[in-house]
């Protein structure tokens, strides 16, 4: 990247410069998955974290190395199991000898990097998945009596498989809150999947050169949220946010009938803070509407908590957003 930038306005062009290096540098490895390497960038730029909602093959893993290295950060991978312990994430304090003095010693997990994929997170049992739930809220984690910082930057891109259901278990509505937004991997197209068999059966991956540095990334991230963002916006995040509540008077039909619980505030928080990424990814001045219209459903989708009959009348939560959509514009 050039110099470092000195006002707003070079940090904007900066931020779409990046977000187009990495977009071409991703591309380099992953056919396709436009719309996911996107909303990836906007948790990036905003400091959230990512579920990404797909059936096994679908590129997940590779989608997060590969950003990681065009980042020049850690990456650090954990496959979640039943048998998985809270310790084997955040590590463990073990007996340290030396000269013959014994001491305890941190040894650090494998959460302790910049990028960390949580591989099917909802195999693990609810002890392990809430050692995740404070590392992910307070970018910290707990051994013994001992507090740990964890690396500046550090987010979690997890993956759930939402066809498999032997040996998993349901991710907490307080977990999924977590996130700053739930991404659908689906598959590619026809030419894609063609690309896809040509490219990984005719030579080796292409390698990855990093194409911002941790200076460039904390410089973006930390003007994100001084994008300014119009009263319009906020209003309609906020109006997105509590027409998904059942009890609100603005609440359409589909979510008084299918909903147990919306979006609490921080649905609308994280739509506008998304809604400023995206707006600075795109070189934009200001977050309007539309930035906010277009991650509604990522935003809020993992926000909701259906009802069974919602399952029985095979009602989603794209369905009911899709119902909040027509009645709040």
């Amino acid at each position: 990247m050039s110099a470092s930038p000195t006002s707003d306005a070079d940090l904007l062009a900066e931020a779409a410069r990046a977000a187009s290096a990495l977009r071409k540098a991703v591309a380099t490895v992953v056919v396709g998955q436009d719309d996911v390497i996107e909303h990836m960038l906007i948790a990036l730029a905003a400091r959230g974290h990512v579920l990404l909602v797909g059936v096994p093959g679908l590129a997940k893993t590779l989608l997060v190395s590969s950003l990681a290295r065009a980042l020049d950060l850690s990456f650090g991978r954990v496959q979640f199991t039943p048998d998985l312990l809270p310790a084997d994430i955040t590590g463990t304090d073990v007996l340290h000898e030396q000269d013959g003095h014994r001491s305890l010693r941190f040894m650090p997990g494998p959460i302790f990097h910049n990028l960390v994929l949580a591989d099917e997170i909802n195999r693990t049992p609810p002890k392990t998945q809430a050692a995740l739930l404070q590392a992910m809220q307070e970018r910290q984690v707990t051994a013994g009596t001992a507090t740990h910082s964890l690396p500046t930057p550090f987010q979690v891109f997890a993956t759930r498989n939402p066809i498999e259901q032997e040996g998993t278990y349901p991710l907490p509505e307080a977990q999924r809150d977590r996130f700053l937004l739930e991404v659908l991997v689906d598959y590619p197209s026809e030419s894609e999947e063609r690309e896809v068999a040509l490219r990984t059966t005719s030579a080796p991956m292409a390698v990855i050169d990093p194409v911002l540095t941790r200076d460039d990334l904390a410089r973006i991230t930390d003007f994100v949220p001084r994008i300014p963002v119009t009263d319009e916006a906020v209003s309609l995040a906020v109006a997105f946010a509590r027409a998904t509540r059942p009890t609100s008077l603005t609440a359409p039909d589909a979510v008084k009938e299918y909903v147990r619980y919306g979006a609490g505030p921080r649905g609308s928080q994280s739509l506008v803070l998304t809604a400023k990424a995206r707006a600075a990814l795109h070189g934009e001045a200001a977050a309007d509407v539309d930035d906010v219209r277009a991650l509604l459903a990522p935003t809020l989708r993992h926000r909701l908590v259906l009802s069974y009959r919602a399952d029985a009348d095979g009602v989603s939560e794209l369905d009911v957003l899709a119902a909040v959509r027509r009645a709040i514009g």
